[in-house]
């Protein structure tokens, strides 16, 4: 029977959960390993699951404990009795490796392990991981050895999840351009850099411009910073919500006159789970349109299949309440989420937009295209309007209006314009639309 003194350090050095060593054991061990004359076999492995949080919301904390500590007897196996696995906290995980000359036959044993199958309460899951590998160094201590081990770990996160990266200093330049592109965002709506451009999209039936799409922009003084680098930031750190606001306050300043013109014309504004998941998101909306005097109806949001893959979440309520408020919701990028076709009956949606991977594959317009005429017909099927974006051609466009498209949307109409050419871009769409209907008496 262990005494009261071991007792005591067992609780000090060890995870409760898990039974592996804790932060502190392991920095002890780290430390240790630092302080001999041969660092030649010494290195680290720091890891975490890829969204372990959706284990916890969909099945429960229970099941996602188990997960843990499944995921800790793993990495015991593929490690010495020599060796060290701790628990961070949360799903991350850390490995000392002390006699090691192969860390990446290592990691990819890890890699191997872990994304074999879990199965909990009744769900089969093969969870990703993201794994940071540092050797160490004559120059480094623990700290600086940990460090580059997280920037590792997210530098295979970056580049896609559920792989491992040996640490290199390309990365810490890298680190550097996404910490600057941080910072500056959280000053770029108080400095007024968050301007938004916007994009036609042409209704077939009318053959005029009935929605415009309002696309978010950031102006830095060192020029323009494109949006697939600023948005992945910003819904990072949390930033989307503020930018999200301002897109929505301007394109409602910018567009009340186009707007009260006609009562079917509509703005619509990207979404992201991010901002849904806020509970104040929907009396924001409703607020910010009441104060430009614009009608629901004139409002359409587009999100992602991937907002509604969290049911604990309060996505759905406010998306219910939002469209008994006139608000439209349409499902950006359809036919590419995780199970567009078999779940689309069941989602709170108005609009599906065809994802432009479907709309690139038209060459002709006589081609035979069975999945793109299945999606139309499913979704005309359940009363839905599909608008197809991406279209860059009259063949693509004459094709998609055949398919009984809605509305399309793509440069061979306009690219995105700022709010002083929109008018001229209208226009100019309206026209390209009727040249390719067939004439009328």
């Amino acid at each position: 029977m262990p005494g009261k003194a071991e007792e005591l350090k067992l609780l000090a050095f060890r995870d409760p959960l898990t039974g592996l060593a804790n932060r502190a054991l392991f920095r002890e061990h780290l430390e240790q390993a630092l302080a001999s004359r041969d660092l030649s076999g010494i290195h680290v492995l720091l890891l975490d699951l890829d969204d372990f949080k959706e284990v916890n919301d969909v099945l429960g904390h229970q099941a996602g404990d188990e997960m843990l500590i499944e995921i800790g007897r793993r990495l015991r196996r593929c490690v010495g009795e020599e060796d060290t696995v701790a628990r961070l906290g949360g799903d991350e995980f850390v490995i000392l490796l002390t006699g090691t000359f192969d860390p990446d036959g290592v990691a990819r044993l890890v890699m191997s392990e872990l994304n074999g199958p879990f199965t909990l309460h009744g769900h089969e899951l093969r969870p990703g991981l993201s794994l940071g590998l540092i050797s160490a160094d004559t120059e480094l201590h623990a700290p600086d050895l940990m460090r580059r081990a997280d920037i590792a770990m997210y530098a295979a996160k970056a580049a896609g999840k559920n792989r491992f990266l040996r640490f290199h200093p390309d990365m810490m330049t890298a680190l550097l351009v996404r910490n600057d592109l941080e910072t500056g965002l959280r000053t770029a709506v108080e400095y007024g850099e968050i301007t938004v451009h916007y994009q036609p999209v042409v209704d077939a039936k009318s053959a005029t411009v009935t929605q415009v799409e309002a696309l978010a922009r950031w102006e830095r003084p060192d020029g323009l910073v494109p949006p697939s680098e600023f948005i992945p930031a910003a819904e990072r750190s949390g930033l989307i919500n503020a930018i999200g606001q301002e897109v929505l306050s301007q394109a409602c300043a910018q567009l009340r006159s186009w707007l009260a013109g006609d009562s079917k014309r509509a703005v619509a504004v990207n979404v992201s789970a991010v901002q849904l998941r806020e509970k104040g998101y929907a009396d924001a909306v409703l607020g910010t349109l009441a104060a430009a005097g614009i009608d629901g109806a004139q409002l359409i949001l587009k999100v992602t299949e991937s907002v509604f893959l969290d049911p604990a979440s309060p996505i759905t309520g406010q998306l219910a309440m939002l469209r008994r408020q006139g608000i439209r919701v349409a499902l950006d990028d359809f036919g590419t989420g995780y199970s567009s076709l078999g779940r689309l009956q069941d989602l709170p949606v108005d609009i599906l937009k065809i994802d432009r991977t479907f709309v690139s594959v038209i060459h002709t317009g006589e081609e035979d295209l069975p999945i793109l005429t299945s999606m139309s017909a499913m979704a005309h099927h359940l009363g839905h309007r599909i608008t197809a974006e991406g279209v860059e051609s009259p063949e693509q466009a004459r094709h998609l209006l055949h398919l009984g498209c809605d509305a399309l949307q793509g440069y061979l109409f306009s690219r995105p314009v700022p709010p002083q050419e929109l008018s001229g871009a209208v226009q100019r769409a309206s026209e390209r639309i009727k040249a390719l209907l067939p004439a009328t008496d």
